[in-house]
């Protein structure tokens, strides 16, 4: 089964092709300092093929949630160690998930209070949880065209930061709708400079941001999220197939370590950019059942599938998917803050098998 075939991804051997996805928790310190339990949470998950992790902020204006992590400060990168080290001691690899969240944010989430930043002034639709309860989302001040480079150097330093924190790799966020997504989709970026109207300006600041990200670290360490046709967090894309058509004909020549897709059901367009994408692609079928996501393996769809809630809620799934043991099931109530509870307290096989005795 190509499932338990070992594959090599950039500078990374992965022993199998089961990996776990990025998945937001809100569980690092107000400063975005990882805590003892975040290092827990993901020394425990190591078994994993590779692990991407929740998104990290690149700066301040880069936070849009409560008690996320970032990576931009010598804390930062100090409390990142100490999370490499445990994995990489427990024989795993792990994969700093760079997310600058633009207008997905309020003003009480960040560092500094300030009006978040995007592309246009677009307000998205929908509130942000906050400390005082949720809000509805503000309208974000338009980003100048002389700002972007300085936006474009925060990845740049993340990356760096990054690397000095231990990571294997950095995947940089292009997806649901946070920052690099709201330059690429047609309804958030409203822009008449040269990052915003045709699909090659649309993409520019991707391509930018994933260029200086490669060149800081490294092609081989470099991978980019997208999420083609997803409505999340209020984007709409009128031509996905143009869109990223291009934006993948934009990076293949980079060489990059891995291109991953969260894919929602257009079958001919993952066809397509299965074909476009010259190296590894991670992929990640929202909702599917292992099953589904292992003939994808086997179909030659992907080379690395990647999982969440199975991830969250098992951190020994890839013995129990071998073993075909039961699953535990993940309480979608403990997704977002909280202490250990649905977060490091998800019982092994082993653990289980011992409590039932």
């Amino acid at each position: 089964m190509t499932l338990w075939a070992p594959l090599t991804v950039g500078t990374m051997h992965l022993p199998h092709r089961l990996a776990m996805a990025p998945m937001t928790r809100d569980r690092s310190r107000p400063d975005g300092v990882p805590t003892d339990l975040n290092r827990e949470y993901y020394r425990q998950r190591a078994s994993m093929a590779l692990i991407v992790t929740e998104g990290i902020q690149p700066s301040e204006d880069g936070q849009g949630y409560l008690l996320t992590p970032g990576i931009y400060t010598e804390a930062h990168v100090a409390g990142w160690r100490e999370v490499t080290d445990a994995v990489h001691a427990a024989g795993g690899r792990i994969v700093a998930q760079l997310m600058h969240t633009g207008r997905v944010a309020h003003p009480e989430n960040t560092p500094h209070g300030r009006q978040p930043v995007a592309p246009s002034a677009v307000r998205p639709a929908g509130t942000m949880f906050t400390a005082s309860g949720p809000q509805d989302m503000p309208t974000p001040r338009a980003l100048a065209t002389e700002e972007i480079p300085g936006v474009v150097q925060e990845f740049r330093h993340a990356a760096s930061a990054a690397v000095a924190a231990g990571f294997d790799a950095v995947e940089i966020h292009g997806a649901n709708g946070y920052l690099v997504h709201q330059f690429l989709a047609d309804n958030t970026n409203r822009r008449t400079d040269s990052y915003g109207g045709s699909v090659a300006n649309r993409i520019r600041f991707a391509v930018e941001v994933v260029s200086a990200v490669s060149d800081e670290i490294g092609a081989e360490r470099t991978g980019l999220r997208i999420s083609p046709s997803n409505p999340y967090n209020d984007v709409v894309e009128a031509d996905p197939r143009a869109l990223y058509s291009a934006l993948l004909g934009a990076l293949a020549p980079m060489d990059l370590a891995y291109l991953h897709l969260l894919h929602f059901g257009d079958e001919l367009l993952l066809g397509h950019l299965r074909r476009a994408w010259p190296t590894t692609l991670l992929l990640n079928r929202a909702g599917a059942d292992m099953d589904s996501r292992v003939a994808d393996l086997d179909a030659g769809r992907a080379d690395v599938i990647t999982v969440g809630a199975m991830a969250l809620a098992n951190p020994d799934l890839p013995a129990r998917v071998r073993s075909g043991a039961p699953l535990n099931s993940a309480d979608p109530s403990t997704f977002y803050g909280g202490d250990h509870r649905g977060y490091t307290d998800y019982p092994t096989l082993e653990e289980a098998t011992t409590r039932a005795r």
